[in-house]
C-alpha cells in the first residue's frame, strides 16, 4: 500500500472512530427548533439545572415539568379535540335520546351549528361532555377514545387526531427526560380522555397526567368490580385549579411549566415564583400559514393577560412562526 493511500484510508478510520465516540448529547436535541433566543433560553436553563456543583443545581427528583395540552402540546383550533369526540358521541348516541332534539345544547349540535350550541360557554361545553362520556366503564371509555383519535382526521390537516401533536414539543418532551426530567400533563381536558393517548403520542404515563374529571362509581357486575363514569363533574382542571392539582397531585413545586393561554398563567405564575433557575414558556400561535394565528380574544386557547405577564416578567415566549422549522410529525 502506498503511503499516501494508506495516510488517507488512516485518516478515515480515525474520522469515524470520533464520530461513533461522539455521545448523543453533541447531537441537536431540538432540530425542529430555529436556533433563536427561545431555543437557546431552553437550552441554557437545562445547562443550569443539571450541572452539579453550581449555585443552580436540580437534583433529579425536583426536576419537575408541567406542560398544558391544548395548544401547548397538540392542535386545539378550530374546536378542541376532547369537544371534537364528544359531538362525534352525540351524534351516535342521539338515537338513544330523542330528547335532545329540543334540548340545547344537543339540538343545536345535531343540526351543526356548533357556535349557537356553544352559545353559553363553558357551561355548554360541561353539559355536553358529562353527557356524553358518562353510562361506561372507564375502561370502555379509554377505548372508544383511543380508536376515535386514531381513526378520525382532522377536517383541515386530513390526519388522525392523535398525530396533530407538534414536533418541537416532542422533541422537548425527549430532552428534558433525558436530563432527569419527570414530565407532566396539567391540562384542563378530561383526564381520562388524555390517559388514552398521552403515553403513545408524547411517553407521558397516565399516573402523570393531570386534568379536568368527571365522578366515577365502584360497582360489581356480578363478582366483577368496575368503575362507572358518571355524567357529574368532579374536578375543573384550569386556570388556579391546576396549581391546587399540581400540589395535590405532584407535591412538588415544577421548576419548568410550559403553556399556551390565559387557562396557564397561574401555573407558569407559580412556577416562576420558586426560588433557584425557573423556566415559564408560552407558546404563540402565530402562524396562520402552517397552523392557526390566534391570541387575544379567541374564544380556545385566548392568550391575553398572560402575554402581558410573560413580556413584563421576561418569560419565553415562542413564536411559533419563527421559533419553529417544523409544526407537525412527518407521516
Amino acid at each position: 500500500m502506498k503511503l499516501t493511500t494508506f495516510r488517507a484510508v488512516a485518516a478515515i478510520t480515525l474520522a469515524w472512530l470520533i464520530a461513533a465516540a461522539t455521545p448523543a448529547a453533541a447531537q441537536d436535541p431540538l432540530p425542529s427548533w430555529n436556533n433563536g433566543a427561545s431555543k437557546q433560553a431552553i437550552t441554557a436553563f437545562v445547562g443550569r439545572v443539571t450541572k452539579p456543583g453550581t449555585p443552580d443545581f436540580v437534583p433529579e427528583p425536583q426536576r419537575i415539568a408541567t406542560f398544558d395540552n391544548d395548544g401547548t402540546l397538540w392542535v386545539e383550533q378550530p374546536l378542541y379535540t376532547q369537544f371534537e369526540f364528544a359531538i362525534d358521541r352525540v351524534k351516535l348516541q342521539s338515537a338513544a335520546h330523542p330528547e335532545w332534539k329540543n334540548t340545547e345544547p344537543f339540538a343545536s349540535l345535531l343540526d351543526g351549528n356548533v357556535g349557537h350550541a356553544l352559545a353559553n360557554g363553558e357551561d355548554s361545553l360541561v353539559q355536553v361532555l358529562a353527557a356524553t362520556h358518562a353510562g361506561m366503564t372507564t375502561e370502555s371509555f379509554e377505548r372508544i377514545a383511543r380508536e376515535w383519535l386514531k381513526t378520525k382526521r382532522d377536517a383541515r390537516f386530513k390526519r388522525p387526531y392523535s398525530t396533530l401533536v407538534y414536533q418541537p414539543m416532542l422533541e422537548l418532551l425527549n430532552y428534558l427526560r433525558a436530563n432527569g426530567f419527570k414530565t407532566f400533563i396539567v391540562s384542563g381536558g378530561g383526564v381520562e380522555f388524555m390517559r388514552a393517548y398521552a403515553e403513545e403520542a408524547y411517553g407521558i404515563p397516565p399516573e402523570q397526567v393531570i386534568g379536568s374529571s368527571g365522578r366515577l362509581k365502584y360497582q360489581l357486575r356480578g363478582d366483577v368490580p368496575e368503575l362507572l363514569k358518571l355524567p357529574a363533574v368532579d374536578v375543573v382542571n384550569d386556570k388556579e385549579g391546576k396549581v391546587l392539582s399540581i400540589q395535590k397531585v405532584i407535591g412538588r413545586r415544577p421548576i419548568a411549566a410550559f403553556g399556551n393561554s390565559d387557562g396557564d398563567l397561574q401555573m407558569l405564575e407559580w412556577t416562576a415564583a420558586g426560588k433557584g433557575a425557573r423556566l415559564a414558556l408560552l407558546v404563540h400561535h402565530d402562524d396562520e400559514a402552517r397552523e392557526w394565528a390566534y391570541d387575544r380574544g379567541s374564544k380556545i386557547g385566548g392568550l391575553d393577560k398572560a402575554l402581558d405577564v410573560a413580556t413584563a416578567k421576561k418569560w419565553v415566549v415562542v413564536s411559533m412562526k419563527n421559533d419553529w422549522n417544523a409544526i407537525l410529525p412527518k407521516q
